[in-house]
This record gives structure tokens, C-alpha cells and sequence, in this order.
């Protein structure tokens, strides 16, 4: 009977001790929440990043200014440590605006709005004019094969499939046609391309992002056309087969040069050998202020920080907070990062990464084992009452996948993805669309998530 009652006790202070830590997290992160959501500073820092700085290309003056005006945020919220680590990275310019026309042989001539895709070669002195095929995808180009497209352009015209509630998984199933389209159809002898840009509206503002050429076949130029002119030429093609394209870019490619990825710590008081790091990408493309990819994502991790400090959180393990370089053509950043952490056999337990735009934070991905998941996904009640419910995804994100290797569980902040792919590389991508409380809804997730990493780690 003794030993009985003593499993009972025992079991009830269980009980007990586990409800009363849950109760404790629970009133901690209302005190996180509330302080961003009152006090939080990371929408006037975006206004700053985007109206003073603007577009941050790799290589760029404004990638220069934009790692000196987050080293000097990081210092002034007081981090343990502010530093930078050096990366090389490539600089590609887009030169003069680039134009197009749809040269009918039977209704005269339409202009329609394209960009060039980040990488392209330029196309020859006075544009490149050819007769266009066009595919869905890269099985068409094998059906087609040399004697249907040698000598041709070749349009990719593959909409987002609407069926896809998070527009992400759309663009997963659209975007090798734009990162390897231009050396696949020059395999079968195209002297260019057209992508339809990857986005799921219908609207005149192509859009841009990087692509990749294969050495052993010719570089050809390719461009990304608006939806509106996709749909336009689509159409026109139909009737009129022998139409011909005509596109002028002045793209070029320099040397790469030197730039930073920017770092700040708070070291853990117990584990302080066991990391934890939060970050977004500090360059953007070059058609707008990169304000939501990924402006969003460095002023939330930025406002991490500052709130730990408000709050006098002191973190059991170390918060790395992160401003990854050249994300978006070429991933150097990413690479030396976890090249010097590799190096330095340096313990990442947890990586989280926003970079999905500044909507509504609906949950978080996580990749990672189902033991790492388990641990996460039983705070789930924690987070309800924010509106952050959906822990089921497995998506991480490109500048923290390399700290998988390492052991780390990676996070990714998972706003609605129903606005994101309006503003992705294109002109539209600026601050006006930015939403203050959004923004900010996204910051407490993302401090609440790693104060409870930090305390609790991913065992």
C-alpha cells in the first residue's frame, strides 16, 4: 500500500510540476507577444531598410549599406557580440530596362513588359529576334526535340496550378523551369528564352530571380514575360504560329567582390556550447526594395533580439541572430556560415529562418528528426491563442539546410502564403505593402518559438 500511494504522490507532483512550467511559459510568452506587438521596433526599421536603402543585390552599394546599418542595430540593442564574416559574392546588374515586342505577320506589333533573369547574358547588340515554340515543360522539349526548336526561342508557359492552397508548393512545381530552363532548351539548339513569371495573379509586373547555366552548351538570354503578356502571347500563337519575339537586355556579369554576412549573439547562461540561430537575407533583388523577401525576415530576427533584451530574457542555450548574404543568386552567405561552424565543430541544436514574406504567421516547419519534431510540436497549445496552429509542414529554408548535416532541427516561419507570390522579384515588392500588426504577429512567433528553444532545447 505505501509503495502505491508513493507512485500516486509521485505521479501527482508530476502533474503538478509539468502544469505549473506550462503555466509559466504560458504568461512568459504573453509578456513576448506584448512586447512586440506595443514596443516593437522592426516596422519602422523595414521603412528605414526599404525607403532609405532599397534594393540590396549582391555586391551592391546598397548590400553594403544595408550590412553596415544592421551591424549598427545589433550594437545598439546591446548583443553580447556584433561581427561580421566575410563571404565573396557574385555581382550580376540587369543595365538599361529591359524591352519586348510580339511581332505578329498578321495584326501588327504588342509590346509586353519582361525582366531578365537574374544571371542572363545579355542579348546581342540590337536585340534577338526569332520565331517562338512554346512548352510546358522540359518532357516537351524532348517530344519536340532539335528540328522543333533549333533557331527558336522557347517559351515556358506554365501557370501556378490553383489547386495548391499554399501557393509555395505551386512555385516548387514551377521553378526548375526558371533555374534551368535556358540550358536545357539550348540543348536542343534555342537561341533564347521566355519564362512565364512564377506567380499565381494575372498582371503586367514579370518577375525576376536567378537561374543557372550549363558550361557545356551555348548561354543563351533569357527573360521572364508578366502573366498578362504570357497570356497574350499564348493566345497569339494559337492563331498565328509564325510570330516571331523580340527582346533587348543589357545584363552583364562582373567579378565577385567581398561582402558580410552580419551576426549577433546572446550567450547561453547553461548550455552556452549548444546554438540556436535565427535569421532572413539581407540582399534582395533589384527591381524594388525587397521589403517582403526578405526585408520582413531581417527586421523580425532583429526585433528576436531586441525584445530578449527589453525583457531581460537571459537564454539557457546561445541565440545566433543571423543576416545571411546573397541568398537569392548564389547561397554564398549560407555556405560559409556553415562552412566555419563545420570547422569550428561548433553545436547546432536549432536554425530557424523567415523567408516567406511578412503575412500572418500561421505555424512553423519543421525538418528534422521525429524526435526534434515531437519536442516542438508539443508546445503547439502554447501558441493557439496567437493564431499560430499548423506544425505539420517540413519546409525549413535555403540559408540554414547545411546546419541539417549538423544535427539541427530547422524551423521556417510559415506566414499565408496568398499574397506572397504578387510581390516575389517583382516591382511591386516594396514597403506600402507591408502590414505593421502582420509584421509584427510574425516577430512574436518567431521570439516566442526561440525563448522556448532556448529554455527547453530540441531533446
Amino acid at each position: 500500500m505505501l509503495k502505491k500511494s508513493t507512485s500516486i504522490l509521485f505521479f501527482a507532483a508530476l502533474v503538478c510540476s509539468s502544469a505549473f512550467a506550462q503555466r509559466e511559459d504560458s504568461i512568459k510568452l504573453k509578456q513576448i507577444a506584448n512586447e512586440v506587438m506595443l514596443h516593437g521596433k522592426c516596422y519602422s526599421w523595414l521603412d528605414y531598410l526599404s525607403n532609405r536603402i532599397g534594393g540590396r543585390i549582391s555586391g551592391s552599394p546598397q548590400a553594403a549599406a544595408a550590412v553596415e546599418y544592421t551591424h549598427q542595430l545589433m550594437d545598439s540593442i546591446g548583443a553580447d557580440s556584433v561581427y561580421l564574416q566575410p563571404c565573396m559574392v557574385p555581382r550580376w546588374r540587369r543595365g538599361d530596362k529591359e524591352t519586348a515586342k510580339i511581332l505578329t505577320t498578321n495584326a501588327g506589333e504588342y509590346s509586353v513588359a519582361i525582366c531578365a533573369l537574374g544571371g542572363s547574358v545579355a542579348t546581342p547588340e540590337g536585340g534577338l529576334t526569332a520565331e517562338v515554340v512554346e512548352v510546358k515543360g522540359f518532357d516537351d522539349l524532348k517530344k519536340l526535340g532539335v528540328a522543333g526548336i533549333k533557331g527558336k526561342i522557347v517559351f515556358y508557359n506554365h501557370p501556378f496550378d490553383e489547386t495548391f492552397v499554399n501557393t509555395f508548393n505551386a512555385y516548387g512545381a514551377t521553378f526548375m523551369l526558371r533555374f534551368l530552363g535556358a540550358s536545357q532548351a539550348a540543348k536542343y539548339g534555342a537561341v533564347g528564352t521566355i519564362l512565364r513569371s512564377l506567380g499565381n495573379g494575372v498582371d503586367n509586373y514579370p518577375h525576376t530571380g536567378t537561374m543557372q547555366y550549363n558550361d557545356s552548351v551555348a548561354k543563351v538570354p533569357c527573360c521572364a514575360i508578366s502573366t498578362m503578356g504570357a497570356e497574350q502571347l499564348s493566345k497569339l500563337l494559337k492563331t498565328d504560329p509564325k510570330l516571331r519575339f523580340h527582346f533587348e537586355m543589357g545584363c552583364y556579369t562582373m567579378s565577385d567582390v567581398k561582402s558580410y554576412n552580419v551576426i549577433a549573439e546572446l550567450k547561453g547562461t547553461e548550455h552556452p556550447e549548444e546554438i540556436i540561430t535565427v535569421g532572413g537575407h539581407l540582399d534582395s533583388w533589384d527591381l524594388a526594395q525587397g521589403s517582403n523577401d526578405d526585408g520582413t525576415g531581417v527586421v523580425q530576427s532583429l526585433e528576436v533580439l531586441r525584445t530578449f533584451k527589453a525583457l531581460g530574457i537571459k537564454p539557457k542555450r546561445t541565440v545566433r541572430i543571423i543576416m545571411f548574404m546573397n541568398e537569392e543568386n548564389g547561397g554564398r552567405g549560407a555556405k560559409k556560415y556553415a562552412e566555419e561552424a563545420k570547422a569550428k565543430g561548433e553545436k547546432h541544436i536549432a536554425a530557424m529562418e523567415t523567408d516567406a514574406g511578412g503575412e500572418t504567421p500561421l505555424g512553423f516547419g519543421l525538418d528534422g528528426t521525429d524526435a526534434q519534431r515531437a519536442a516542438v510540436t508539443k508546445w503547439k497549445a502554447l501558441f493557439l491563442p496567437y493564431g499560430v496552429y499548423d506544425f505539420t509542414s517540413t519546409e525549413g529554408g535555403a540559408d540554414i539546410d547545411k546546419l541539417k548535416d549538423m544535427g539541427a532541427l530547422l524551423l521556417g516561419l510559415e506566414p499565408d502564403s496568398q499574397r506572397y507570390f504578387d510581390l516575389h522579384h517583382t516591382a511591386q515588392d516594396t514597403f506600402d505593402k507591408i502590414n505593421k500588426r502582420e509584421l509584427e504577429l510574425g516577430a512574436a512567433a518567431m521570439s516566442m518559438m526561440i525563448y522556448m528553444l532556448s529554455q527547453y532545447g530540441v531533446q
